[in-house]
């Protein structure tokens, strides 16, 4: 009985967040889907990606892939894009190395980014990437501050922030080399943080994905002329947190797709 208890509960907080997404105050929100994310990530970044007018071809970096069968950067692979990935845990599914994607499996510290991005850049023969995913659970404003400041300024920065915090409160974990997350709500850093480190360095925040209140998407400030819709108060972006509602979308992830994307 609670397993149908807890599978009506999960189809509710669904049918919650899908109305929610319909009626949203920023537009972007109404174009979210899942393909290859979490949840409703896919379509945010596509529909953001197409106002940039980059759909076709780019460059991405993900700090915390995963493994990688779940990510917001298999969506760009399945375009053709090329880009790395950072992480500690082991791939699931049977990468060998290629033009299209550089594997980097490392413990990320302040002291390894450095590294990682010097490799990212130079396998991909770029001086700057298109797109910056941030999803490692933990540090993650530390990490993005310090790719801003190496100089690098993607198109679209995402970060996975704490929606615990609404705005205007500003939060943000102290840094620990070795943090492992918990489960708890002492990890990473809230929305309002995160805005005021991006607006320092020429950002603006275009959207946050409703569906779980997760992640948050930053445009370069010299590219906002084609979000001229996207609401101007914070409140109207933010989205709160939802973690555990449904997030299964049609069939399983199969390792075969995965890997088809990433043939050279």
């Amino acid at each position: 009985m609670s397993n149908e208890l807890n599978l009506i509960k999960d189809l509710i907080l669904d049918a919650v967040a899908k109305q929610e997404q319909a009626s949203h105050p920023n537009p972007i929100n109404r174009r979210a889907a899942k393909c290859f994310s979490q949840t409703d990530e896919d379509g945010i970044t596509l529909e953001i990606l197409r106002r940039l007018n980059c759909l076709n071809s780019g460059t991405y970096i993900e700090y915390g892939p995963g493994d990688g069968m779940e990510n917001n950067t298999l969506i760009l692979a399945s375009l053709g894009w090329r880009g790395s990935w950072v992480g500690g845990q082991d791939l699931a599914w049977k990468y060998k190395p290629c033009k299209k994607l550089l594997f980097q499996k490392d413990w990320v510290t302040l002291e390894s980014i450095t590294n990682s991005i010097s490799k990212a850049l130079n396998h991909l023969a770029v001086t700057n990437v298109d797109v910056v995913s941030m999803d490692l659970d933990g540090n993650d404003i530390y990490f993005t501050e310090k790719i801003l400041n190496l100089g690098i300024r993607p198109k679209l920065f995402i970060v996975e922030y704490n929606a615990k915090f609404i705005p205007p409160v500003k939060f943000k974990i102290d840094y620990d080399p070795n943090f492992q997350w918990g489960g708890l709500d002492w990890f990473g850093a809230s929305l309002s943080s995160y805005v005021e480190l991006f607006e320092d360095k020429d950002y603006q925040l275009v959207c946050c994905n409703s569906h779980t209140g997760a992640n948050a998407f930053f445009v370069r400030k010299d590219l906002i002329g084609a979000f001229g819709d996207i609401p101007s108060d914070i409140r109207s972006i933010y989205a709160g947190p939802r973690y555990h509602g449904l997030t299964w979308f049609g069939h399983r992830q199969s390792f075969e797709v995965v890997e088809s994307l990433f043939k050279d």
